[in-house]
């Protein structure tokens, strides 16, 4: 059998950090979004060993690459002995800060389960995806919703009323592991600024999408230094988005648009100095099955 799965990239409406746990993770308070740029994996099944190609030539293909590592835990948490061989067409960018490893994860996780017959339920998907990473859960069911503390407390919001993103991807990498530790060094000796937590809640639940704009936040922006988050973000308010802000630990930034003229004028000029720049719109689910 072979499954192949669309893997949805996410950003972070927010992102807040409540504080280092002392296991050395971090609880967290973040509203994520499913967005229409994905990665395509397909899945076949193998008797045993596990193979994985990559469209990208600059990902790792062994146990480095977390798709390979979630094929792993699925055979493990399952009890099966069996194999899979997985190829991941890229359009994702990478260490972006929209979790396009995690989706390609959640992705061999959905495959498998129908390939195998294990019929996970949610709780399930949830505890086999933390032992692969914190954003896959919320990569396997996707849409709009609040996850809380490592990323295993997951609750569904309303949709997003009818909008755009711009999404700017700069060449500039940032370590996700980098910016928790400056974050850590950074809050020993001063005051965190936090986000405005309940009013965004607020404004996605009663589809306020100007509110949901000039509310979105996210705390790294305060000990993350991303070099064109500036001329991005003027850029995007020169075409009237509703808001900006930076995804996950960076280095993406994107803008909410309410006319899809001006977020394709936007991405127009950006593409002119970022070349991964993207239009999209904010989708209701995650990992989607597309064909057996």
């Amino acid at each position: 059998m072979i499954i192949t799965v669309k893997a949805a990239a996410k950003i972070n409406l927010m992102l807040d950090i409540l504080q280092k746990l002392n296991n050395g993770y971090h609880s967290l308070w973040m509203i994520m979004q499913s967005v229409d740029l994905y990665d395509v994996v397909t899945v076949e099944q193998l008797a045993k060993g596990i193979e994985l190609t990559c469209s990208e030539p600059e990902l790792p293909t062994d146990r480095k690459n977390i798709a390979y590592k979630a094929a792993e835990e699925f055979f493990k948490f399952c009890n099966i002995k069996g194999g899979a061989k997985i190829h991941i067409d890229k359009k994702i960018p990478f260490a972006a800060g929209m979790a396009g490893g995690s989706a390609d994860a959640a992705a061999v996780i959905v495959a498998l389960d129908k390939i195998y017959s294990t019929a996970l339920s949610v709780k399930q998907f949830t505890k086999l995806g933390l032992k692969v990473g914190a954003d896959v859960p919320f990569c396997i069911q996707g849409g709009t919703m609040l996850v809380q503390d490592i990323g295993g407390v997951l609750s569904p919001l309303p949709d997003l009323p009818d909008c755009y993103f711009v999404i700017s991807k700069p060449e500039q990498s940032v370590s996700t592991a980098q910016a928790y530790g400056t974050f850590d060094e950074c809050t020993k000796n001063s005051r965190c600024r936090h986000t405005d937590q309940s009013g965004m809640l607020r404004a996605i639940i009663d589809e306020d999408l100007s509110t949901v704009g000039k509310t979105l936040g996210n705390v790294f922006e305060q000990f993350v230094e991303v070099h064109e988050r500036v001329p991005i973000k003027s850029v995007m308010r020169k075409y009237a988005c509703l808001g900006c802000c930076m995804s996950g630990s960076g280095p993406t930034v994107f803008g909410i648009f309410d006319k899809k003229k001006n977020a394709d004028a936007c991405a127009k000029e950006l593409k002119t100095f970022i070349k991964d720049t993207f239009v999209c719109k904010p989708i209701n689910q995650g990992s989607e099955i597309k064909e057996s």
